[in-house]
């Protein structure tokens, strides 16, 4: 396994590979560095590039339609489209994969996100994973006619209905409760053969939807003490299900800063030698973790790419020693 490629077989030895959320794309106040109010497509393009000439293994985008009055200060209303952005940044990369963390693919129906997501896939030659999650924002929901209440089943169907519509069939059929299609074509197929999706949240419904319909794992806030008992949770949630298939665990990381910083990079940020770093971020391969996302501490786009290029050649060559 390169860099560049998310796990798909089980190894002898824990490997881990890494990956990152796109900065500027999604600005909530919680995560967003200042410097990104003001970044815009040619940010993403450099930062992007960066990923692929370094070994990330994805590069992933937020998912939201419309926030609502009341939530805009907490969650702020610059939210990307995952597909657009994914479609641009796919014309200007060659090899990283490129990731929804997550779409809440139950807000639109499965054939026309298997029809974006499907060209996507062909578009960038292969380089899709489909992360899912269920929403959390009720007036979204309701703004689009889809009942909010509901949304976790209406996700398990979903999902149901996307594996049928970017499997190899030009024709695919799926018939539930909430939806139903055959006998309508679709092309371009997706150039994978098995579009890789992977589950997001960690209550417990998340998990098990994806120890049960997932090919991955994409936990949602858990620090590192809670990741070991949610793993075993999950890996038994698969096994009582049959489903022999690996599954992709991944972990969501402190936020970083390689090297010793001169300036306040905040007391919940890990920061340090790269030894020191990769030696904390060893933890989670030794847990059962595949792939880490990793965030760093930064105060302009070129402060993030540097940072981005330091763990690439100081930090990730160790994450596996």
């Amino acid at each position: 396994m390169t860099g560049r490629q998310v796990k798909t077989e089980s190894v002898e030895a824990p490997v881990v590979v890494y990956g990152m959320q796109l900065p500027v794309q999604s600005q909530s106040p919680l995560y967003a560095e200042p410097w990104e109010a003001e970044a815009g497509p040619e940010d993403l393009v450099e930062i992007a590039r960066t990923a692929d000439r370094t070994g990330f293994a994805y590069l992933a985008t937020c998912d939201h339609v419309a926030i609502p009055r009341r939530l805009a200060d907490a969650m702020g209303t610059v939210w990307y489209d995952p597909v657009a952005t994914l479609a641009h940044l796919a014309a200007v990369t060659e090899n990283v994969r490129l990731m929804s963390h997550v779409a809440i693919v139950g807000l639109r129906h499965p054939l026309l996100s298997a029809k974006q997501y499907a060209t996507l896939d062909r578009l960038s030659a292969g380089r899709l994973i489909l992360g899912v999650g269920a929403g959390h924002v009720q007036e979204e929901f309701e703004a689009l006619g889809v009942e909010f209440a509901r949304r976790g089943q209406i996700l398990d169907e979903t999902v149901d209905a996307l594996r049928a519509a970017l499997g190899p069939d030009e024709y695919p059929a799926h018939h539930g409760r909430r939806f139903g299609f055959q006998d309508l074509a679709q092309r371009p197929r997706p150039a994978q053969a098995r579009v890789p999706i992977w589950v997001g949240g960690s209550s417990p419904a998340a998990v098990r939807r994806a120890a049960t319909r997932g090919d991955g794992w994409l936990p949602q806030g858990d620090l590192r003490d809670a990741l070991p008992a949610q793993i075993a949770r999950l890996k038994q949630l698969r096994e009582e299900a049959g489903v022999r298939e690996p599954v992709t665990v991944g972990a969501i990381t402190e936020v970083l800063y390689v090297g010793e910083p001169a300036h306040p990079v905040g007391r919940r940020t890990l920061s340090g030698k790269p030894e020191a770093l990769a030696e904390s971020l060893r933890e989670y391969a030794a847990m059962g973790v595949d792939q880490i996302q990793v965030r760093f501490r930064t105060r302009s786009r070129t402060e993030l790419t540097d940072q981005m290029a330091a763990f690439a050649a100081d930090v990730a060559p160790n994450l596996n020693d």
